[in-house]
């Protein structure tokens, strides 16, 4: 399963094989960090080479997915325990890590050997990246929709945002920011104001890349 999203996205995946992009270089350089393990993931999470709590959440997931693709242990108690450890804050993390951990814990209950889990794991792990898209693709057409209402269907409009919600916060879309693409997308967006700064210059930094790697004009 390989997912292409944008030309800016934190996560690159397909069965197998997971990388992300290492934000604490950004603007300046563009390097992937392959990803083996539940252990790298854990590492890059904690060293914040990914950041956003959505893609915090997908990146741990998908971290333990590539981890058991294709290996044969006792799973069923490695999950619930390890993901929520690897950013304890992230709310999106530790919902992923009960909905996944369930999910385990009941395949396991009638599968007749290990790979019957780890296969039904995987496709939910995989599941969380398309959800999150489309989720963010709704968010960013309703978003848009009711900001064009609250300025009298104005067709010229700015827009300030604070915080990294772009593609590099989520597995590819944005959220904050996918209401920004959206009134891009639909020729009324004037100007982004992009506000924030932690804590290594954050927002300006990936918020300004994910605005101009589509066109939009950002003010800082």
């Amino acid at each position: 399963m390989a997912v292409q999203l944008s030309p800016l996205l934190s996560i690159c995946y397909e069965r197998g094989l997971l990388s992300l992009l290492d934000q604490r270089k950004l603007p300046f350089e563009m390097v992937y960090m392959d990803i083996r393990n539940a252990k790298d993931g854990w590492n890059a999470i904690r060293d914040m080479v990914v950041r956003g709590a959505p893609a915090i959440a997908i990146a741990a997931a998908l971290s333990l997915a590539v981890e058991v693709f294709d290996v044969d242990f006792d799973f069923k108690g490695r999950l619930g325990m390890r993901l929520p450890s690897f950013r304890p804050t992230a709310v999106n993390l530790s919902d992923a890590a009960r909905k996944l951990s369930n999910l385990v814990l009941k395949t396991a209950e009638t599968a007749s050997e290990a790979k019957v889990v780890f296969k039904a794991y995987i496709d939910a792990a995989e599941q969380m990246l398309t959800d999150d898209v489309d989720t963010n693709k709704a968010i960013g057409f309703h978003g848009a929709k009711v900001v064009q209402s609250k300025m009298n269907d104005s067709n010229r409009i700015s827009v300030l945002t604070h915080c990294n919600t772009g593609s590099l916060a989520t597995a590819g879309f944005g959220t904050a920011l996918g209401v920004i693409r959206a009134l891009h997308a639909a020729d009324i967006l004037e100007m982004a104001f992009c506000t924030e700064t932690r804590p290594f210059n954050q927002y300006q930094n990936y918020g300004t890349m994910a605005h101009k790697s589509r066109g939009l004009l950002v003010v800082m």
